[in-house]
Order: structure tokens, then sequence, then C-alpha cells
């Protein structure tokens, strides 16, 4: 097990250049390591034991054989008698006799739980990945060297300059960007209210009220409260098995299954319960925080601000006016990546080189303005010395 979750240091280790957010991590990363992690624990025999174990009290039939047909087929309980009183109605939760007319739930799910935490585990990784592709190292190759700390001040005094005028000369081209990153984001919220459902659909509609059912059961008194974990995750439960006797006609065989996986798999559940709540809570506020930046300039202004540390709001103020939403997104992303004085010093450089294109366009335009006032008094000087001469003539 140990050597699994050696392979995956590759996902979890640090990455040098943040192009994403510490949400975006819970849903890629976190929640990613968790259900794989989760899938590799219920594969592990030597720390859960063998997945079902049966008691067999009829020869020639043997343990291994009753194991496997029940761990193929399913066992069952009596959902009747999930409350029944232990020891004197019921054996264990959900297990005692039984009619034809008596309903019976299956439980065949354990066979698949580690197939679909891992399963879940990549659903989760999608959006990750496909930023990733979409992404294509551009914050990386804009940052440089900027990120390293202990770069020398005149290296770092020229790549801000490079930096501020890339910026300037792709401004307004880069909204593509931010709505790619604002589409995965969706994704991970999505996903998660996806997960919840086939969840729900896996575990035969019970998930979406299983931790509200648990919080209920810790909250009853004890005699009259039923475990809810032992209706959707039951340790004990029956088996029917099928054999013809010694004399050729059938025999039915009753066993109780001791299911050792479902002590884990009710502790996940009820931790994944919660969590993907969580998730969910949390992505729908990041949505409705990046509908209002894509959406209202003064949110996109507090934003850089807060970057900058809450200082050059004038110069923010001046950029978020020339900028879209694309521009303050790649400032947020090189924001992450760099020490505040630097960023700071970019807004600066950028600002300023937004202003030099604006002082730039007077200066030719006025300059456009006198040659036209030239032009118009060498044209009325003309005309003036003109009239004279015929004068003259006459």
């Amino acid at each position: 097990m140990l050597k699994d979750l050696d392979s995956l240091k590759t996902v979890i280790k640090p990455e040098k250049v943040c192009i994403d957010n510490k949400i975006f991590k819970l849903h890629t990363k976190l929640t990613f390591i968790l259900l794989v992690g989760f899938s590799l624990a219920l594969t592990c025999k030597q720390y859960v034991g063998e997945p079902i174990e049966c008691v067999v009290h009829k020869e020639p039939l043997s343990k291994e054989v009753m194991n496997s047909y029940c761990w193929i087929h399913s066992t069952f309980t009596v959902p009747k008698w999930i409350d029944g009183r232990i020891g004197k109605d019921v054996s264990h939760p959900g297990v005692s006799s039984y009619t034809d007319r008596d309903e019976i739930k299956y439980h065949s799910y354990y066979q698949w739980v580690c197939f679909v935490l891992f399963f879940q585990a990549v659903l989760f990784y999608i959006p990750r990945y496909l930023w990733k592709t979409w992404e294509r190292g551009l914050i990386k190759n804009m940052l440089q060297s900027l990120g390293n700390p202990v770069l020398d001040e005149e290296t770092r005094t020229k790549e801000k300059k490079k930096l501020a005028e890339y910026l300037y000369k792709s401004l307004r081209h880069h909204k593509s960007y931010a709505v790619r990153f604002f589409i995965c984001e969706a994704l991970n919220f999505v996903n998660v209210f996806g997960q919840i459902y086939l969840m729900d659909s896996f575990l035969g509609g019970e998930f979406t009220t299983y931790g509200y059912s648990v919080i209920g059961f810790s909250e009853m008194q004890p005699e009259d409260r039923g475990d809810p974990m032992s209706f959707v995750f039951p340790k004990v439960t029956k088996c029917t098995f099928h054999m013809f006797g010694a004399s050729g006609s059938v025999q039915t065989i009753d066993s109780l299954c001791v299911l050792a996986l479902n002590i884990l798999n009710e502790k996940i559940y009820i931790f994944l319960f919660f969590w993907f709540g969580l998730l969910s809570i949390i992505s729908g506020l990041e949505l409705v925080y990046r509908a209002c930046l894509f959406c209202s300039r003064t949110m996109r202004l507090c934003c850089l601000c807060y970057n900058a540390g809450f200082t050059h709001h004038k110069e923010i103020e001046t950029i978020t006016q020339k900028c879209d939403i694309g521009d303050c997104f790649i400032l947020c992303q090189l924001s992450k990546n760099m020490d505040l004085l630097t960023f700071q010093e970019l807004i600066g450089l950028v600002y300023e080189r937004l202003i030099g294109k604006s002082d730039s366009t007077k200066k030719k335009n006025g300059a456009l303005d006198q040659t036209k006032v030239n032009e118009e008094a060498v044209t009325t000087d003309y005309l003036k010395v003109s009239k004279e001469c015929v004068v003259e003539i006459v």
C-alpha cells in the first residue's frame, strides 16, 4: 500500500508555478488523493482481512465455496428487522427469519466500492488535466526568472520591464484564457453534484440522507435508536445457497456472512457525505465570486488592490479601466508567483506603459492639429499676398 501511495507524489508535490487557486486544488488534488487513498485501503487485505467470511454448518459444503458464492451473488438483510432488539428479536440488525412476503434488501455494492472510488478520483482530476492542457505554460513563460527570490536586481529589473512590455502589447488578448479557467471551475461545481448523485444511485438512494441519519442517530436515546449505518453498510448479512443433497433433492442452506469491508465503507462514506457537501458550498460561492469579477470592474479593482497589498490604488484603477477581465486575471495569476514588492513594481511599470501610450497619442494628435493650423495660416497669407498683387496691377 505504501509503495502505491509513493506513486502519487507527482500529483501532491508542490508546483513551482501556481496556475490555479486553493479551491481548485481542493477538488483536483486533495479530493483526488483522498479518493485514491480510500480505494487503495479497501484493496489491502493485510489491514482489513478477507472481504467476506461466511459461517458454514453443512457438510460437504466448504467455507471457501460459500465465501466465493456469497461474494459473487451478493448477500441480503431484512429491512423490517433493522431496528430489532439484538439478542431477542434478531441476532444482528436486519438478520432474522423471514417469509416470502417480506422485503429483502440485497447488498452487492461492496464488490465495486474500490473501483467506484477510483473512478470518482479520475473525474475529480479531469478539470485539472483540462486546465493544464489549455494553459500550456503561459504563466511560467511570462515569469521567466522573476519567481526566483535570489535573482540579482539588474536582471530582475530587466525581466520586469520585459513582462510589462508584453502585458502592454497583448492588452485585451487574454479573455479566452480567463474564460477557460472559469469553465474548469464550473466543471468542478458540476462534478461535485454529479458525484453526489452517482453515490446516491450506487447506494440505492441512501447517500443523500446518510449523514443526517447518522447525526440523528447520535442524538437519540440508546433504547430508541436504530443504527442507520447498519442499514446502509451492514456488518453481518445473510446468504442463501442451494445444492443437491444425498437423496438428490434440492437443499437450501442459510449462512451468516461477516462483511469486514463495511467497517471501512461506513467511515469513508460518512466522511464523503460531509466533504462533498462542504465542497459544493465552497464551489458555489466561488462561482458567484467569479461571475462578479467577470461583470464588475469594481470587483476587479478590489481583487487587484488586495493582491498588491492595498497600495498603488491610482495605478490599479487606471489599469482596470483600460484592461478587460483577461488582463486582470493574468495579473492576479502573476501575483501568486512573485513577492509583493515585485508585483507592486510590475503594476507601476504597466501603469507607466499605459500612460505613456496615452501621452504619445496626445502628442501625436497635438502635432497634427498644429500642422493643420500652420497650413491654414500659410493659405491665408498666400491669399492676402495674391490680393495685394492684383490691386497693384490694376
